[in-house]
């Protein structure tokens, strides 16, 4: 299994560094629209859809992001959408959360079907916008959600019901402490105040996600960025808690060793919209 892991980490990393470091935006975005449109089939077979469905699902996903795409939205503000995705990953978290593993089958199956149709369609929008903005900005969202999990991971194995009795979610996600959440949220904190002392020491030409909530204050940037590290964990509970009621363990086997799209890009589906959110309103 370890094997096959690094084999298909290794791959990926072959086909989206060359894409993600280009001069040009266009290759990493549209080797995007292949992932999310694989997502977009993923969510179509969680969901009950069978496999024609299931590809008419990803293709309509795919093709509503091309169709933004063409439409300008990439170079353009976006702030009302942006505003718009955070408060309903916000709040339609919290729903989920509160209702538990039995309450999504409760959700209406159209509901569910456009929710994540959206949900898809946002997030490759806010990675599409981020890295026309620059490799420097996109990077310095995307490796909080690493490092808010790899903290996570470590401080949950070496201090787990340590410091509390109760687990995060145990009727979702078993293996996750409120000690692992911690780590994670003092992971994110140190990583953004590097990267800010890193961007002013190298002059970066484009700031980071991280530069630019500083600007509005040190205050500010350590309580977004805890917010961010806190909404990672959610996404992955809210995939988790889906998985959990359908009855699968991931999403599909789409990537050998390391489940399918969905279960690598949960944690960035609202943590993306909301990076992006809080950088259009500071800017």
């Amino acid at each position: 299994m370890l094997k096959q892991r690094v084999i298909t980490a290794l791959v990926l990393l072959a086909i989206l560094l060359p894409a993600l470091f280009y001069p040009e935006p266009e290759p990493f975005c549209a080797l995007l629209l292949i992932f999310i449109a694989a997502g977009g089939w993923e969510w179509g077979r969680m969901n009950g859809l069978n496999q024609a469905a299931s590809w008419a699902l990803g293709g309509v996903c795919l093709m509503a992001c091309a169709l933004a795409w063409w439409a300008g939205c990439l170079s353009r503000p976006l702030t009302a959408v942006w505003v718009l995705a955070g408060a309903a990953w916000v709040l339609g978290a919290a729903a989920l959360l509160k209702a538990g593993v039995p309450g999504w089958p409760r959700v209406p199956a159209a509901l569910r079907l456009l929710g994540g149709l959206l949900a898809l369609m946002v997030a490759w929008l806010a990675v599409a916008q981020a890295r026309v903005t620059g490799i420097n900005f996109l990077l310095s969202i995307l490796v909080l959600v690493w490092v808010a999990d790899v903290f996570a991971y470590f401080a949950g194995r070496a201090f787990g019901l340590r410091f509390t009795r109760r687990k995060l979610a145990p009727a979702i996600s078993p293996g996750k402490s409120w000690e692992g959440v911690w780590g994670g949220l003092i992971g994110v904190v140190v990583l953004a105040w590097c990267w800010v002392a890193a961007d002013a020491a190298w002059g970066a030409a484009v700031p980071s996600f991280y530069s630019r909530l500083a600007a509005h204050g040190g205050a500010f940037l350590t309580l977004s960025v805890v917010f961010m590290g806190a909404m990672s964990v959610v996404g992955d509970l809210v995939e988790s808690l889906i998985k959990r009621s359908v009855g699968v363990k991931d999403s599909s086997g789409l990537l050998p060793g390391h489940g399918g799209v969905l279960d690598r890009i949960d944690a960035l589906l609202p943590t993306l919209p909301l990076a992006l959110m809080l950088s259009s309103l500071v800017g």
